[in-house]
Parts: structure tokens; C-alpha cells; sequence
């Protein structure tokens, strides 16, 4: 078993930044792919970056040079950056992990931008 804990949402103005982290516990050595995504109301959720073991990432276009995905894998934690954050970005943002008997995934976090 994994257990994710995302930390780190908020309220931000439009331009604003934000870091989000999610903290992974339990199995972690069976922990490969991790991943951020989001979900607004009324809306599926989706993928928004993922990063692999070997630190290969890949991002949902509409943050493509806005975002970047990290992990630590010393502190088994994946952090989201996110700068230039837009009104549209505003969203529940969940973690997610792909590991034994997987998947897993968090709790959430709301990220809200807005003036």
C-alpha cells in the first residue's frame, strides 16, 4: 500500500505561483510513474504532468512551459511548480502514483486563482 498526501493549494491571483508537493509513504520502493491531475467542477478529471522513475516528464499542452513536474526521490515526494497560473487552472489538484497493487491516489488540494 501507498498513501499520498498533497500539500501546498491555495488561493492565488492570476500571474500568481504556486508549489505543490505530495508526500508518499507505505510501499515506495514499488513506486514508478507519478503524476498530477486536476478536476473542475463539472469537468472530468485529467492529466495535467507526469514524471517516470527515470525522471522522464510530459505535460498537458494547455501547461506546457508554465509547469514543471519534479520528484525527490530521497524524500519520496513529486512537487508541481506552477507559475503564470490563469483563472482556468483553478481546480482540485490530486496526486497520483502507479505502484503495487495500484493505482493510488490522494486526498486532493484546491487551487483557485482568482483577483
Amino acid at each position: 500500500q501507498v498513501q499520498l498526501v498533497e500539500s501546498g493549494g491555495g488561493l492565488v491571483q492570476p500571474g500568481g505561483s504556486l508549489r505543490l508537493a505530495c508526500a508518499a509513504s507505505g510501499s515506495i520502493f514499488t513506486i514508478g510513474r507519478m503524476a498530477w491531475y486536476h478536476q473542475a467542477p463539472g469537468k472530468q478529471r485529467e492529466l495535467v504532468a507526469a514524471i517516470s522513475s527515470g525522471g522522464t516528464t510530459n505535460y498537458k499542452d494547455s501547461v506546457k512551459g508554465r509547469f514543471t513536474i519534479s520528484r525527490d526521490n530521497a524524500k519520496n515526494t513529486v512537487y508541481l511548480q506552477m507559475n503564470s497560473l490563469k483563472p482556468e487552472d483553478t481546480a482540485v489538484y490530486y496526486c497520483h502514483a502507479n505502484a503495487y497493487r495500484g493505482p493510488y491516489w490522494g486526498q486532493g488540494t484546491q487551487v483557485t486563482v482568482s483577483s
